[in-house]
């Protein structure tokens, strides 16, 4: 049986146990300097998280996750209740996927004076597709994210990276360029999506589906899938064949579905739509099924950068 992760609940017993399994690391080294990973969470953990902490695994001495359900993030008091809580499964799945430390701190210890007057904003990035459905939703991701990155900063001399899945596509480019612009010491790494057997990508809301809304969320996959045919064909991007595939299932109602620059997430879809598509692209969509809001994506021309999907 794998031996469960250390789970400490402080920032002082996240430090302690860090530079403790660090500095065992380091010895191990010729050079001395070892690498940690920070893979953030918010639970109710699937495969999709798994995916994530394999892939830090794979490339550094010590793996943290954090399991915080983050307030910042959710517009209604009542969608944040509801969000599952599983600390004692995901800790049996982390312990298989092979994490060191799980840092579950309460909300007391993240915002000890309550909310913050002061949060990280997401700016002009932060303000569409989701964004534009969820405002102030990117400020209370990037707030969290900043402190959780300031948490795991190892104390020794160390590399550190972050481990952010692709389905949040535009998290993972807010993530990114936050980054860039504050001068965070740490790499940020993507992590292609982690998709069932029929296409649907994992998600912790996905539970929350019956049975006919799980087959209607088939959708979304099935147009993005669509549209990264045609782009692998080098044709023009029937968006309206796409929009046309969603409309046509009465579960689901689309909020939107957009190709755009997957660095700036400017739109794309005017001058790919009538000319053979080229270069690369993100298409994501969103969509209320039923009472569960999911969004999902796939790059477009991928085939020679990161965070392709595997075929």
């Amino acid at each position: 049986m794998s031996t469960r992760p250390r789970l400490v609940t402080t920032q002082a017993e996240l430090k302690e146990a860090s530079t403790e399994l660090l500095g065992a690391a380091a010895e191990r080294h010729r050079s001395g300097r070892a690498s940690q990973a920070l893979v953030p969470t918010m639970g109710a953990l699937h495969s999709g998280h798994a995916a994530l902490v394999d892939a830090a695994r794979g490339a550094n001495d010590v793996v943290v996750v954090s399991i915080f359900v983050n307030p910042l993030q959710f517009g209604e008091a009542a969608d944040l209740q509801r969000y599952p809580r599983t600390l004692e499964a995901d800790l049996d799945l982390l312990a298989s996927a092979g994490a060191d430390i799980v840092f579950a701190p309460a909300v007391q210890e993240v915002y000890p004076d309550g909310e913050p007057l002061v949060r990280i904003s997401a700016g002009r990035l932060g303000e569409t597709l989701e964004g534009a459905s969820r405002p102030g939703h990117f400020d209370g991701a990037l707030t969290v994210v900043a402190k959780l990155l300031h948490y795991a900063l190892p104390a020794l001399p160390a590399d550190f990276r972050a481990y952010f899945g692709q389905k949040d596509a535009q998290q993972l480019a807010l993530v990114r360029r936050m980054v860039a612009d504050l001068d965070f010491p740490v790499e940020i790494v993507g992590v292609p999506i982690v998709r069932d057997a029929d296409g649907l990508a994992l998600s912790s809301r996905n539970r929350f589906l019956s049975p006919a809304e799980r087959e209607a969320a088939l959708v979304l996959s099935r147009s993005l899938h669509y549209l990264k045919g045609q782009a692998d064909r080098h044709e023009p991007l029937d968006l309206n064949g796409a929009l046309a595939m969603i409309g046509s299932v009465p579960l689901v109602e689309l909020d939107y579905l957009e190709v755009v620059d997957p660095a700036s997430l400017a739109p794309l879809a005017f001058n790919c739509q009538d000319t053979p598509f080229t270069g690369e692209a993100l298409a994501l969509a969103a969509a209320r099924v039923g009472p569960v809001r999911l969004i999902d994506n796939v790059r477009l021309g991928a085939g020679q950068g990161p965070g392709a999907e595997p075929r």
